[in-house]
């Protein structure tokens, strides 16, 4: 089976209303424009600027492309004008430094809070606690170019299926709180990201919004 293939069995399997984010970091280009030409697939997420960079220089401009990496401070000012949607805001600092990027490319940038919910210290993310004194920080509200679309995170990578569903009920749970707290006259605060190849659907059955697919479109890597 190929990625077009493999594409269209996942859709077949998530509501028409979960965005796939077909992750093609490593993949080329060509690969990705085939599947942009032959199933429409818009989405796609990279995890490094500089292949970013490469990419979006020689693909179609109507692609969506979400940064779904651990973004350095740095980097921020060469995916600005053009990223759809910054999953992985981990850090106050790094909110500020969006928004600073976002007044020079004169644009608000979409972006999603990455909570820490797994059980491996190799993930990054906010805490619950963290996130909170951020957003009551009256500082926050004069960020005018970002805009808080929604939460991301990622579950522990075990085959304890009761556990991440546990780690997705806790995202969602966040999700639910900060949209009554903070995001409640705001429409555009409605996603949840998370579930990826292994685990997308059991993602999807605890609310997820957007899943994050590599693997199981492209094949292994």
């Amino acid at each position: 089976m190929n990625a077009i293939d493999r594409l269209i069995e996942i859709r077949t399997k998530v509501p028409a209303n979960v965005e796939i984010v077909a992750v093609s970091k490593t993949k080329p280009a060509a690969m990705i424009d085939l599947l942009y030409r032959e199933t429409g697939q818009k989405s796609f997420g990279e995890n490094k600027v500089q292949e970013l960079e490469v990419k979006h220089a020689v693909l179609p401009s109507d692609i969506n492309w979400h940064f779904i990496g651990h973004l350095q401070t740095n980097k921020i000012k060469y995916i600005a004008p053009y990223v759809a949607l910054i999953q992985s805001v981990d850090s106050y600092k790094l909110i500020r430094e969006i928004n600073k990027e976002g007044i020079k490319s004169n644009r608000v940038i979409p972006c999603l809070l990455q909570f820490y919910i797994a059980r491996e210290e190799a993930k990054y993310g906010f805490s619950f606690e963290e996130a909170i004194q951020m957003l009551d920080d009256n500082l926050f509200n004069e960020l005018s170019n970002i805009t808080i679309k929604g939460v991301m995170g990622m579950a522990t990578f075990t085959d304890n299926k009761q556990q991440i569903r546990t780690e997705f009920k806790t995202l969602f749970n966040y999700y639910s709180s900060l949209k009554l707290k903070y995001f409640a006259q705001q429409p555009g605060f409605c996603e949840v990201s998370m579930g990826m190849t292994d685990d997308y659907q059991l993602a999807v059955e605890e609310g997820s919004t957007i899943i994050r697919i590599g693997s199981g479109i492209f094949g292994e890597r």
